[in-house]
């Protein structure tokens, strides 16, 4: 090895590093690169959870009268035919309900949002000519990311009701509105003001008068315009007709008609009271056990509550923007709340981001801390020193690309740098261990001792020593790279999701090669200032005699090196396929994070009363009130509470009406309680459903998903030709669900029957009566739905003030108040409903739903119990749903629609689309890792055959993933996959440096036995630190829920890889070569061997 010192030609990476080792700019660019990352750390808005830029736009279009399937026919079918033609759109979701239409347009993930939604508004514009008579222009709203609340404040009290709660609600949005970077506010619950007008059919009839002329009174006199102005005397004054009601006074002076030449005023027909609104919602705020212990002289209890729900502006720091928010409410609230009136913080997705990103700074910085002891006691406090520099710079320079990228910092790009600590510092290692053994070469210990000028003297040991290892440490770079950078193309709504971690790592691999070419050398000239010779002992370790020991037999003897092939093998494929056949290690997209909230969907019978809604959630929130856990939750009733994105995609935000409710349940901080969010949904989920269950509700506990979010965990979709056989179907696969274990939150989509009162007009009568069918709608509309005839004008409102037609209580309790109403003839006679219509008693229409012009019918599921995954649970739904028509068997898809609606179908969707999408495409990423691998070892080694030896040790990494995730009783997810994959490029390299020990033995004569033995032996440093540096930077990881997997991937993975790389790769070159090297004349182009000076460069690696 300490051959003589000849004239050294530096080489380009020695070039570089000359340029740059005495340079005044080298700690500039240190300073520099130091202070990026920090303007970064700074200027990068920071948040939990990593924005989706997903398009998406609902289109409403409404057809008052019509039939659920006119609708689906007039309107739905042209919408949707319009929508698909756009190009970027994946997929058109609809929905058919009496009277309306909505259509969810969903574009592919990453298009520009504003693009897509010009797209969308162009194509329907531009047809507006073919909308059906009857049916209204399209309402296009776009839905974005950003429109996610960020911030919820609840008000409640004991004391103040829902309508007085609601007007402070309405003063503090207004200041709230005013903080920079606020986008849109709601205010949900409460009851507005509103000038309510009751009717009273007997006085009405009184004086001969209708509904409809109550309505038209207030219309043509409830009017003010600016009339022009007069000019007199060189003056000009304004002239501005006043006729509008400003106060129930004004309202009770209306004059509605003249009877016997007196007026009639409204008084006189009606009770007008100015207050709040008939509930059409509830919100409730309830204490938990967590707080109840905390605030002991609060209300206990459920009280009236009302809640603002705030969202940022696009790219604003949610952090910024929630401080600013809190910050300007605690200046304020003085001046607005009462004393009997609380303000509660139940959601600030602000804070949470700052907890993580700050808890992620601190594993950063811990794993950097530990990777740099590491080197202290492995290679020594000076190389130890240089790496300490090194780190940092890189890391700064990766955190400043992010810049550029357009990241955020999260959860993802974070652990992309902590993932990226362990393989980074691979490239310092090897230069600094190489100047170190340079130092401990006889030869220059004694130029060093003799030289004159010693720093020139280092300057130049050290120079060669980086030079010699350039090459090999910019292959090493890009097979790292050229194993992360294909994960990047992973599609659907997981690629953005995770595509930080191959972006970032990459770049983390490129600056952290030229950090090592230009600021180690740097470093280690002025740490190594001073010393005469550096260095570790050159004794092997026991470690290295041991496998020496080890690897002899293996080798010498045939047959043990087949038994030992055989079952490394063998082992692999019992412990791949036996732990995973056997579900104790179970494939799972993502596993539940740790969140500290979730949300219970409650879904009552079609037809059930508001207060019937509010009574079952109001026991689900009493059992929800003993959880210890929970801190808080707040009841929604009748309307949606505040989204996250998984409400986004699943349109929770649309929820309204009197059967349906949520309750939103806040758990006590991470830190403060023992048990995960998961933990704490299943075990609250038995409870719950058995209350539900009474009421024959339906219920689901959701909790935020870990990644993408989907329509729910087990989708099944059902299609066919005939809608009620779909249901039908769906009927029997639901009942399925309910009796397999394991599946909870059974639903579907299809409404439960609700009866349905058509009152059929009698045209003729009506028409001898000089009475139209629209005057009988229009007078039941008022009756029973009410009717908004216009505002009351109060100038310090701050929510519009309407003014509400409608018939008093007493008057609409039952079909037969309703045909005892009258209506006014054209010869101003009265005449009762009960002679003009007819009553029957139907159903009410289901909804219609479609799948990119599908008709389908949605069957849906949670997965719990031991095998949380839905991969499991369709493996046990199968067989059963097989036998439902035994005689003609439903055909199955499982990663598309069927293309024909000609035979019943169903398509598994749910979790397991975006299972199969993103294994799918890190399967194929992995293949194309392999594919870029070899072209580089190929082109490195200059052989075929020598890089399927090498690349032969990345199944071997298994061995150790799989029993790393059943020993740590983790799911085989997502990230476990990018752990493997990440790890196939260290495995390489190490691989690598054992083939080119091997080759470097074999140039200098060493027989193949002993070379193969002595590359394993000499080669076990560097492979050992480098596998030692991903494990402690990965150890970090390990804490997180969702990159649990990856963690262990990258520990396991390495620590298997490092023990069978040694041993297995040296035994497969030395039976591929060995008849090679028993007959030298034979020995060709074809023998994987490179130039001398390649080799020595090598040798130094």
């Amino acid at each position: 090895m300490n051959t003589p010192h000849l004239p050294h030609k530096l080489g380009f990476v020695g070039r570089l590093a000359k340029q740059f080792i005495d340079s005044k700019l080298t700690p500039l660019i240190i300073i520099v690169a130091l202070l990026l990352g920090i303007g970064a750390t700074l200027i990068l808005p920071r948040e939990e959870e990593p924005q989706i830029t997903v398009p998406m736009a609902d289109v409403f279009v409404q057809m008052p009268g019509a039939s659920a399937k006119e609708v689906e026919q007039r309107v739905t079918f042209p919408l949707e035919k319009l929508i698909k033609e756009l190009p970027g759109v994946e997929y058109v979701y609809s929905t058919s309900r009496p009277g309306s239409s909505l259509a969810i347009v969903r574009f592919l993930v990453g298009q520009k949002t504003e693009d897509a939604i010009v797209q969308l508004y162009n194509k329907l514009y531009a047809n507006f000519d073919k909308i059906p008579l009857g049916a209204s222009q399209p309402l296009i709203k776009s839905r974005a990311i950003d429109d996610v609340p960020i911030i919820a404040l609840t008000l409640w009290s004991d004391r103040a009701n829902a309508a007085e709660l609601r007007q402070i609600a309405a003063q503090l949005d207004e200041q709230i509105k005013q903080v920079p970077n606020v986008s849109e506010t709601t205010i949900i619950g409460g009851q507005k003001r509103q000038l309510r007008v009751d009717l009273d059919p007997i006085r009405l009839n009184a004086f001969g008068l209708s509904p409809l002329e109550i309505s038209q009174a207030f219309q043509t006199q409830n009017t003010q315009l600016a009339s022009g102005a007069i000019s007199q005397g060189n003056k000009s004054f304004l002239v501005r007709t006043q006729s509008f009601i400003r106060s129930s006074e004004d309202a009770q002076n209306l004059v509605v008609a003249t009877v016997n030449n007196q007026p009639v005023y409204l008084r006189d027909v009606a009770t007008i009271t100015d207050g709040a609104e008939e509930p059409a919602s509830y919100v409730f705020y309830g204490q938990g056990a967590a707080e109840a212990k905390e605030k002991e002289n609060s209300p206990k209890g459920e009280t009236d509550a009302v809640t603002i729900a705030v969202a940022k502006r696009p790219g604003a720091n949610a952090i910024a923007v929630s401080h600013e928010v809190l910050h300007k409410l605690d200046k304020i609230k003085g001046n607005y709340l009462p004393k009997d009136v609380y303000l509660s913080v139940t959601r600030d997705y602000g804070e949470t981001a700052a907890e993580r990103s700050n808890e992620l700074l601190v594993h950063m910085a811990i794993a950097v801390v530990s990777v740099t002891v590491l080197m202290w006691f492995t290679l020594g406090k000076k190389e130890a020193i240089v790496v300490a520099v090194s780190i940092p710079v890189t890391l700064a320079l990766t955190l400043a690309s992010f810049v550029f990228y357009g990241f955020t910092l999260n959860r993802v790009t974070f652990f992309a740098l902590i993932f990226s600590i362990g393989i980074l510092v691979d490239d310092a290692i090897v230069v600094v261990e190489n100047v170190g053994r340079h130092l401990q070469i006889p030869e220059n210990k004694e130029r060093l001792r003799v030289s004159s000028d010693r720093h020139r003297t280092l300057k130049q040991i050290v120079l060669e020593a980086v030079d010699e290892v350039g090459n090999p440490t910019i292959l090493a770079t890009f097979a790292v790279i050229a194993a992360i950078l294909p994960m990047a193309f992973v599609g659907g709504l997981m690629g953005p999701y995770m595509r930080p971690i191959p972006l970032g790592a990459s770049a983390a691999m490129i600056f952290s090669a030229l950090v090592a070419f230009i600021v180690v050398p740097w470093t280690t000239l002025r740490v190594f200032a001073g010393t005469t010779g550096h260095g570790h002992d050159q004794e092997e370790d026991w470690l290295s005699k041991a496998y020496r020991r080890l690897m002899r037999p293996l080798i010498h003897d045939r047959f043990k090196g087949n038994v030992f092939m055989t079952a490394t093998i063998v082992g692999l494929i019992v412990v791949v396929v036996g732990l995973a056949g056997s579900q104790l290690v179970v494939l799972k997209m993502l596993p539940y994070d740790n969140k500290s909230e979730l949300q219970v969907v409650l879904n009552m019978p079609e037809g059930t009363t508001l207060e019937q809604t509010a009574r079952v959630t109001r026991e689900l929130g009493q059992y929800l009130a003993t959880v210890p856990e929970v801190i808080n939750y707040q009841t929604y009733i009748g309307t949606a509470s505040p989204y996250n994105f998984n409400g986004l995609v699943r349109h929770y935000f649309l929820r309204s009406g009197a059967n349906l409710a949520d309750i939103q349940v806040n758990f006590a901080p991470k830190g403060e309680r023992s048990r995960q969010s998961h933990d704490i949904a299943k075990a609250i989920r038995p409870r719950l459903k058995q209350i539900s269950d009474r009421y024959q509700a339906r219920l689901q506990v959701a909790e935020i998903p870990p990644g993408p979010p989907v329509l729910q965990t087990l989708v099944t979709e059902v299609y066919g030709p005939d809608y009620p056989g779909q249901i039908e179907i769906a009927r029997k696969i639901k009942e399925i669900y309910q009796t397999t274990a394991g599946i909870a939150d059974v639903d579907w989509y299809v409404e439960s029957p609700q009866t349905d009162y058509h009152l059929t007009i009698d045209r003729t009568k009506a028409a001898l009566n000089g009475i139209t069918p629209a005057q009988i709608s229009e007078v039941l509309q008022v009756a029973l739905s009410g009717r908004n005839v216009g505002l009351l004008h109060d100038d310090n409102a701050r929510e519009d003030i309407a003014i509400n037609l409608r018939f008093n209580q007493q008057s609409r309790t039952s079909l037969e108040d309703l045909k005892s109403l009258k209506v006014k003839g054209n010869t101003g006679n009265l005449v009762p409903l009960s002679t003009l219509i007819n009553t029957e008693t139907t159903t009410a229409d289901y909804s219609i739903y479609h799948k990119n012009l599908q008709p389908v019918v949605y069957i849906t599921g949670d997965v719990s119990g031991r095998v949380e995954s839905a991969v499991y649970a369709m493996l046990a739904l199968q067989p059963k749903i097989d036998k439902i028509n035994p005689n003609k068997p439903i055909d199955t898809y499982l990663t598309s629609q069927p293309t024909s609606t000609e035979n019943y179908a169903i398509k598994w969707d749910g979790e397991w689309h975006v299972t199969y999408e993103v294994f799918r495409d890190l399967g194929i990423a992995f293949a194309v890792v392999l594919v870029l691998i070899y072209a580089l070892v190929v082109g490195w080694f200059q052989s075929f055959i020598t890089p399927l030896i090498i690349m032969a040790a990345i199944p071997f990494s298994l061995v150790g993933i799989m029993p790393g995730h059943w020993l740590m009783g983790a799911f085989f997810s997502a990230t476990s996959m990018i752990g493997f994959i990440a790890g196939a490029g260290i495995v390489v390299r190490n691989s690598i440096i054992l083939v080119d020990f091997i080759e470097l033995r074999l140039k200098e004569g060493m027989p193949l036995e002993e070379a193969v033995i002595d590359a394993g032996a000499v080669r076990f440093r560097p492979m050992l630190l480098t596998a030692a540096a991903v494990i402690v930077g990965s150890a970090i990881i390990l804490t997180d829920p969702i990159f649990q997997g990856l963690a262990i991937s990258l520990m396991a993975g390495e620590v298997a890889s490092l023990i069978l790389s040694r041993s297995a790769v040296p035994i497969l070159y030395y039976k591929v070569w060995r008849k090679h090297y028993d007959r030298p004349q034979q020995r060709s182009s074809d023998l994987p061997l490179l130039e001398s000076g390649d080799l020595e460069i090598l040798d130094r690696m």
